[in-house]
């Protein structure tokens, strides 16, 4: 527990690494608090700036933040991951693995990125959104809520993304209407997501992920005729949506 005026890390000025020519020092945990004790190292900062006093926000292993960049709240940074320029990371959300927030990107609530992710422009991920696996979203986009985007997905633009969406592999997706979902779907009541790629729709529905045409046929060899019929009519729909 620390006072209000207590600082909970120091910069270690004999531990230091360039960045963008740019002189980053490791920090090491003057009290403890949250998960970290006294005398534990974390990872890079350029300043004092970079990583509040407040909160239990931390920067962790080898990541590193810098330039005009902020950590604050209980937020964390985790692995490699660099968050730099003027993004914004905090209140319980985790940047963690190789990932990169930068630019004016804000990562907040309980947000979650991960896996050589890119945040990047003005965009902003909240809620308990989890972007994972080389996907890139930037420009003004914005995911909240329960939003999973992931495998090599693509989001610009000014889209906005919110409550339960799974965005999977090969997605590229620039405004609203490239988006279709339905809830309640199927035997198991799920939610089925239609969206659009450079080539074609996919969809993703429990753990299936693959093209529109690959779903249905997986749903003709699964469920019985009145499911599949369902599949196909919201299948027709989202068509109708996206591409039209």
């Amino acid at each position: 527990m620390k006072n209000q005026d207590q600082k909970k890390y120091e910069l270690l000025q004999n531990d230091t690494i360039q960045q963008n020519g740019k002189t980053l020092y490791r920090i090491k945990a003057l009290i403890s608090f949250g998960d970290i004790k006294a005398g534990k190292l974390g990872g890079y900062i350029e300043d004092e700036r970079n990583l509040s006093h407040d909160g239990d926000a931390w920067v962790y292993d080898n990541a590193e933040v810098y330039g005009n960049a902020r950590v604050f709240g209980n937020a964390r940074i985790h692995g490699n991951a660099v968050v730099c320029d003027k993004a914004l990371v905090y209140g319980n959300a985790v940047v963690h693995d190789d990932t990169y927030v930068r630019d004016n990107a804000e990562v907040y609530e309980d947000a979650i990125i991960s896996d050589c992710a890119w945040i990047t422009e003005n965009a902003k991920v909240r809620g308990y959104a989890h972007v994972r696996d080389d996907v890139y979203v930037f420009g003004n986009a914005r995911l909240l809520g329960n939003v999973v985007a992931c495998s090599n997905a693509k989001i610009r633009g000014n889209v906005w993304l919110y409550g339960r969406v799974f965005i999977g592999k090969n997605a590229y997706i620039q405004n609203d209407n490239d988006v279709f979902t339905a809830s309640y779907v199927g035997r198991e009541n799920g939610t089925l997501t239609v969206y659009k790629t450079e080539n074609g729709l996919y969809a993703t529905r429990g753990c299936f992920c693959g093209t529109v045409e690959e779903l249905l046929k997986r749903s003709k060899e699964n469920h019985d005729e009145k499911t599949h019929n369902e599949y196909k009519l919201l299948v027709e729909v989202a068509k109708s949506r996206i591409l039209n």
